[in-house]
């Protein structure tokens, strides 16, 4: 997959992409509607099929002192797309100049005059331009003035319920990574390098690998049954999100033991699954009764993922495979 950063420098065999527009955090099933509908159209017309994204995530532009989770950082959200077949990537910055851009003056310089787009795909809840003034209507009538087709994507949902990264957000807060899989289409994951700790997991025996807590990070505190891959391999494992409050009650981290490994992780990447929410965080009283409870963590960890092993709901899924597993 192409990735171009900057819409006046697109390269030529590249111009005139079905292209589906939209910030995409969590490339839910919605999304992947949305997608759908671009690369099709692109098969229709022999064209590339491509997607425009924006960062940062306007919602931080706008609000930069307000944390946001995000389901999916720019590298993860790239994977994903290259996982479900895309030919291009635009990342747009989002600043102060974009986002002074009425409707119409986005739609012409960018989209017809740098990219020469044949065909524009969004969901039926896409605003742009200076304001919020552009929405699925105003494309359609642009499209018709500038000479590109337009298709607008109906919700997607299950059960009267409609995909959404809100409501994928809101049940990871809730600690439950099922919900968030059934509206993402595959399970939940983090990305990060693995970073040198305290080692007091060495001392318990259960050394784990650790990872950076992402920035505006909002699931649950507790133990997870997790997923890890890394080196193309893939490994069972139980992850703990918290501050540690039988020890320094401090930033919050993410440890992953992982079974039946032995080696150097470090300056390693490492993506995670969140696969089942085991325990919440609690501070034990000592040592002894953490490693205990560590014991019977990992065991429900093992459980659970002997369970996966037999049936995993999202593994025939575009997006069902870790990008750093095998």
């Amino acid at each position: 997959m192409h990735v171009i950063r900057d819409s006046s420098d697109c390269p030529a065999e590249l111009k005139g992409a079905s292209l589906a527009i939209g910030n995409f955090d969590g490339v839910h099933r919605g999304h992947q509607a949305v997608l759908s509908a671009a690369k099709r159209a692109a098969q229709d017309a022999g064209t590339v099929s491509g997607v425009m994204t924006f960062e940062p995530h306007p919602r931080q532009f706008f609000q930069p002192d307000k944390p946001l989770f995000r389901l999916t950082p720019e590298p993860l959200k790239l994977e994903l797309f290259a996982a479900l077949g895309l030919d291009l990537a635009v990342v747009l910055g989002f600043d102060t100049e974009l986002s002074s851009l009425p409707a119409e003056a986005f739609v012409r310089r960018i989209l017809v005059e740098d990219l020469g787009v044949s065909h524009v795909v969004t969901g039926n809840d896409f605003h742009f331009g200076k304001g919020r003034d552009g929405n699925p209507d105003v494309l359609s009538e642009l499209g018709r003035k500038f000479g590109f087709g337009v298709t607008i994507v109906e919700p997607v949902g299950s059960g009267g319920d409609v995909f959404s990264s809100t409501r994928a957000r809101e049940c990871l807060r809730q600690g439950d990574p099922e919900g968030a899989a059934r509206i993402l289409g595959y399970w939940w994951r983090v990305k990060g390098t693995v970073t040198g700790g305290d080692r007091r997991g060495h001392g318990l025996g259960f050394p784990t690998a650790n990872i950076p807590v992402p920035e505006g990070f909002a699931l649950r505190h507790g133990i997870y049954a997790v997923r890890a891959g890394t080196g193309g391999r893939r490994y069972g494992g139980a992850a703990y999100l918290g501050t540690r409050p039988s020890f320094d009650d401090g930033k919050p981290v993410i440890e992953t033991f992982l079974f039946d490994f032995s080696g150097d992780l470090y300056g390693q990447d490492m993506t995670l699954e969140f696969i089942s929410f085991l325990r919440g965080d609690q501070k034990f009283e000592s040592g002894q009764a953490l490693v205990e409870q560590m014991s019977r963590d990992c065991e429900d960890a093992r459980a659970v993922l002997a369970g996966l092993e037999k049936s995993d709901p999202f593994a025939t899924g575009p997006l069902g495979a870790l990008q750093d597993g095998c």
